[in-house]
């Protein structure tokens, strides 16, 4: 059905004159019980006449739908409406199938929707129709009597209306098929609506317990129409281990392997999604027969019909993720690559559905190809002793989300990208189980693929060698070691298909290239890496950046931005070309690319920081920025992500983005300001739209970044909105939406480190509220992540005139860095908060040294050293000099992290060294040296050269 097929149109007939003759119906109901409903009830033959005739005219597709919408809402007054449209549908066969359906169908949506204002008499009556007419003749009808019986049902619960199962399952024995069909259609669809509500027990019995048995008897039915039902039907209660399934499984795989050389394809379709289901959650059912599923699933993959295909490619993808049965699928390997590889060649229909195969950066795009923009909230984390370079800290970076720890977010699937489009297709999923599979048997994969790619990365059907590169790329992240030493042809290869004709080679190629950037980056190291491969791919990239097809610009721009992150301070070199090029798009992009160029932007400054202020980069980049920011209005999404842009640059140029930020600071404020002017006018006028929050968000965000470029060169920026941001940030520390406060809580402690007066007369205010965010039941993480540290930043300035707040700070410090579920990068800004309230106040600190010592030194154990990671140790210093014995029992792994300091101040040394001194005094020197044994010799050898231990 299409929309405009689904509601009334405009009609002749007026509205008063129809809800008159419905009305006048509404009083037979009155004195009737539900049983003789159907044979009292009879509806007025003019309200008749012109409900049938607006039915009719629905299907006008110049019908206003607004107008349309409003009849529709008109018509659900009358009590009467549903008893006429449930009476069109089932007692006049006279009528036309499509005009009787479409009663059905409007029908189906009041009940959904007004279920609960239906009045009972009428209510019965559409239940009564309804069941005598399961079986109707005509298809579509049928279906729409079974989709009103399945909204009864999914809407009133099944334990408020069980009999319908009853007779359901009694009609599927009628000799009558249409009438087992339609039977069969409505349980079929009552089980995918309300699985759970049949799999518990009604009125001492569960249903599923005689459904189940039922269905699974006509899984051998000759009508291939009952088998589809049947199996589909079931397969709804695998994935939540139904008792009742459970009782039958062996029944039930039995007889899904006695069909699975069905003729009928959608028979075959369900039976592969139920083994993959069962590989998931009851695999020691296909142990047995293991070896026969694998081949059944690999001939499946090849299925003719691509629905099939699909289905059974999903089971490999199930199988790589089951750990103790991976390994029952090596020796299969061999027989299942070539199949996925088959499986990634692009069809005719994959073609056609994708489109673009030409010149068209000159079209603009329309809003179908623009995804929905949402804006990730900032969070405050720290660089880490493993990370790839030596560039400095990033305070801000998006968050995955509250409950997210950093390091589990994963990058965005990887076959999300529009080379494979929207829809999940065999192309999609193959690639998606070669990459999962590479990842879990790593070499052994690779060692099969690699003979296999040779033939399809030189094929003369550019088709073949599209797919070819998209393996390679698939291949990467699990089995790198294995192609590592094919990669110095392998690259130059990829780089000259940048230049194929075909622009879905190059896009594939550019996405292919980012999959292989860690090693471009990592061959630097060596004599004519820099030469042979990172520059060649780095100006290839930049050259498709500028493609004249839109498919290539994206994938070559969200391929350098993975360069980006790799590559960090090794593109400094080549800021100019890069900054020309990114630049130049610009003027090429349309609407959606350019918010992929908005991200590439953000990332290079994010990853090569204050190198990008110099004046001749700031003269290419900043230009067409602020012309994108003048151009976008205040409610255009597309200022996500241009702020975010924004965000990062400002960062990275610091003080240099001051003749910029005059206006850009005013539009934040304004925008925060906006946005809650607008939820204070909603809240008074139900009426009015909630206006969206991330407008205020990234603009808080935007508005951090700012402060954290500038530094103390903001205050007068702070000084003179109008009005107050600190005004603002009071209501912003306070919203509902977790998101906001999220960011409040980063511009607050951003706002102390800059400038502090403009927040101290305020503190009092607002510290009983961070304090409610420090949050130990990780409800919302980084809203408490921020929290936590816009304390500390707090800590710092305030310094003992925090005191009257840090004993209730603790009470909810301690159980996070003593809990070791703690996400890290909460754990982590805990553990420096507590080491800068024990800096300002050691004496109410130090007394629990013993408590969090071991989890406090733990938690700090990875972080690169900086300035937070120094202000939380001479913390500690304060601390243990007021309580020593707090540390005694840990005195070794204190040892250890004094030894890990690579960069440190000549006031931290000069702590450390003191009390390593006071320690040995207190110990005496045997028991000092004895005790010194014990630790690695590289740590003894920091000790004795830094501090003669």
């Amino acid at each position: 059905m299409t929309k405009r097929h689904a509601a009334f149109k405009e009609s002749h007939v007026s509205n008063w004159q129809l809800l008159l003759f419905l009305s006048h119906s509404h009083r037979s109901f009155s004195h009737v019980t539900a049983k003789s409903i159907m044979a009292t009830w009879q509806p007025q033959p003019q309200g008749l006449s012109d409900l049938l005739q607006l039915l009719k005219e629905a299907v006008n597709p110049n019908a206003s739908q607004t107008a349309i919408t409003e009849k529709l809402e008109y018509f659900n007054k009358v009590p009467d409406y549903n008893s006429y449209l449930v009476y069109i549908l089932t007692q006049m066969p006279q009528e036309d199938a499509y005009t009787r359906t479409l009663a059905g169908l409007n029908l189906k949506n009041n009940i959904r929707t007004y279920f609960n204002t239906i009045p009972p008499p009428v209510m019965d009556y559409v239940k009564e129709c309804c069941v005598q007419h399961i079986g109707e003749p005509d298809s579509s009808v049928r279906k729409a009597v079974g989709l009103v019986i399945t909204a009864i049902v999914t809407r009133g619960q099944v334990h408020n209306w069980p009999q319908i199962l009853q007779i359901l399952m009694e009609k599927l024995d009628s000799g009558d098929t249409n009438l087992i069909e339609g039977a069969f259609d409505t349980l079929r669809k009552i089980c995918e609506d309300s699985p759970r509500d049949l799999d518990q027990d009604i009125d001492g019995i569960r249903p599923l317990n005689y459904m189940i048995p039922k269905f699974i008897s006509f899984f051998d039915n000759p009508n291939p129409k009952l088998r589809v039902h049947a199996i589909a039907a079931t397969n709804q209660f695998i994935m939540m281990r139904s008792q009742s399934l459970m009782i039958n499984i062996e029944q039930f795989v039995n007889a899904l392997f006695s069909r699975a050389s069905d003729a009928e394809p959608e028979v075959r379709r369900h039976i592969c999604s139920a083994l993959v289901m069962l590989l998931e959650v009851r695999p020691d059912t296909l142990i047995p027969q293991l070896p026969n599923v694998v081949e059944y699933m690999i001939f499946s993959t090849q299925d003719m019909d691509e629905q099939v295909a699909l289905e059974a490619c999903e089971f490999w993808l199930a199988f790589a993720e089951q750990d103790d049965l991976r390994e029952n699928l090596r020796p299969y390997l061999p027989r299942v690559i070539p199949v996925l590889l088959a499986g990634m060649v692009y069809s005719e229909m994959d073609l056609l559905t994708l489109g673009g195969d030409e010149d068209d950066a000159h079209i603009e795009d329309s809003e179908q190809d623009i995804k929905p923009r949402f804006h990730r909230a900032a969070v405050v984390e720290h660089e880490h002793t493993t990370a790839a370079t030596n560039a400095e800290p990033a305070k801000k970076q998006p968050s995955g989300g509250d409950g997210e720890d950093d390091e589990d977010d994963d990058d965005e699937d990887d076959f999300d990208d529009d080379e494979f489009y929207d829809e999940w297709n065999l192309r999609k999923c193959s690639a998606a189980a070669l990459d999962v599979l590479a990842t879990a048997f790593e070499g052994d994969l690779v060692k099969i693929l690699l003979p296999l790619l040779k033939e399809q990365l030189f094929h003369e059907d550019w088709k073949h060698r599209e797919c070819g590169i998209l393996a390679l790329g698939a291949a990467a992240e699990g089995g790198m070691d294995e192609v590592a030493p094919h990669l110095p042809d392998l690259v130059p290869y990829l780089v000259r298909n940048l230049n194929d004709p075909k622009p879905l080679v190059r896009s594939i190629t550019c996405w292919a290239l980012s999959r292989y950037a860690r090693w471009c980056v990592d061959v630097l190291a060596t004599p004519d890496g820099r030469k042979l491969f990172f520059e060649p791919v780095v100006e290839g990239l930049l050259k498709r950046a500028l493609d004249n097809n839109k498919r290539v610009q994206e994938a070559a721009c969200s391929a350098f931005a993975t360069l980006e992150e790799e590559a960090t301070l090794e593109l400094v070199p080549y800021l100019q070309p890069i900054l020309m090029n990114l630049s130049a798009a610009f003027s090429k992009y349309q609407h959606k690319n350019l918010l992929i160029l908005y991200d590439a932007l953000g990332t290079l400054a994010e990853n090569v920081g204050p190198a990008l202020a110099e004046p001749a980069y700031i003269e290419l980049l900043m230009p067409p920025l602020i012309q994108k920011w003048q151009e976008v209005t205040d409610n255009d999404t597309d200022l996500f992500p241009l702020l975010e842009c924004l965000t990062s640059v400002s960062t990275a140029l610091g003080v240099h983005f001051k003749p910029f930020a005059e206006p850009v600071f005013t539009r934040c404020v304004n925008l925060v300001y906006k946005t809650l002017e607008g939820c204070q006018l909603a809240a008074l006028d139900p009426t009015l739209d909630q206006p969206d929050k991330d407008f205020m968000i990234v603009a808080l965000d935007l508005l951090s970044g700012i402060v954290q470029g500038l530094n103390t060169s903001v205050e007068s920026l702070v000084a003179s909105a109008r009005p107050s941001l600190v005004q603002l940030l009071s209501m912003c520390i306070n919203d509902p939406v977790p998101e906001v406060r999220q960011s409040s809580y980063a511009l607050l402690g951003d706002l102390a480190i800059s400038c502090f007066e403009h927040v101290r007369s305020v503190l009092p205010q607002f510290l009983p509220h961070l304090l409610e965010q420090v949050d130990p039941t990780f409800e919302h993480v980084s809203v408490c992540n921020n929290a936590a540290w816009a304390a500390g930043e707090i800590a710092l300035q305030w310094k003992q005139e925090i005191q009257p707040y840090v004993e209730a700070l603790l009470q909810r410090l301690f159980p996070l860095v003593l809990n070791q579920e703690t996400p890290r990068t909460l754990l982590e800004n805990t553990a420096i908060t507590i080491g800068r309230l024990g800096f300002v106040c050691p004496t109410v600190v130090a007394p629990h040294l013993e408590l969090f010592i071991h989890s406090w030194l733990q938690a700090l154990n990875d972080i690169r050293d900086n300035e937070e990671k120094e202000s939380a140790f001479n913390g500690l210093c304060e601390m243990i000099k007021v309580n020593p014995q707090g540390v005694v029992k840990e005195i070794l792994f204190f040892c250890s992290a004094v030894a890990n300091f690579q960069t440190i101040t000549p006031h931290l040394h000069e702590a450390f060294g003191n009390i390593l001194v006071g320690y040995k005094n207190m110990f005496g020197a045997e028991q000092w040296e004895q005790a010194l044994t014990t630790l690695p010799p590289q740590t003894r050898k920091v000790l004795a050269e830094r501090y003669g231990m």
